[in-house]
């Protein structure tokens, strides 16, 4: 069996990106007096660094006589992430890095529990349950914890 270890590791590094992410884009945004400016500012920067990554790595382009056998709104992910980082840019300054986190991350597991539980958009089933629900519950109780304290 593969150890879940590294994965785990994997997304602390990337939970640690968020709030820190958030607040460097929102100090890029007093320069920019823009958070649509801050933003592609941001996933210009991430573009060249992945072009770089892909080039010095000789990773392959994907066959572009394939893209039909995909649904449309693969293509969409890009949309939801530079809205994503528009609202963190947005939101880092007015809420604070736990409250805008928490509050993310709340949206978060509702939809990941409806995403779940349906198996849209390539996921595996797995059915929503109560102790599940209990679980997005408590983490809006912290919301609140944080939010109020």
């Amino acid at each position: 069996m593969i150890s879940l270890l590294p994965f785990i590791l994997l997304a602390v590094a990337a939970g640690v990106c968020l709030p820190t992410q958030a607040g460097i884009n929102a100090q890029l945004n007093v320069w920019t007096r823009s958070p649509i400016w801050a933003a592609t500012i941001s996933f210009a920067v991430g573009t060249l660094a992945l072009l770089v990554y892909a080039l010095a790595f000789r990773i392959s382009w994907p066959p572009a006589d394939t893209i039909s056998r995909h649904p449309w709104w693969i293509w969409t992910g890009g949309f939801i992430g530079a809205f994503f980082v528009v609202a963190t840019i947005v939101l880092a300054p007015r809420l604070g890095s736990a409250s805008m986190v928490a509050i993310i991350v709340a949206g978060q597991l509702l939809t990941s529990l409806v995403l779940d539980h349906f198996g849209l958009i390539g996921y595996p089933v797995q059915t929503f349950s109560a102790l599940k629900l209990a679980g997005v519950f408590l983490v809006v109780c912290g919301v609140v914890l944080i939010k109020l304290f």
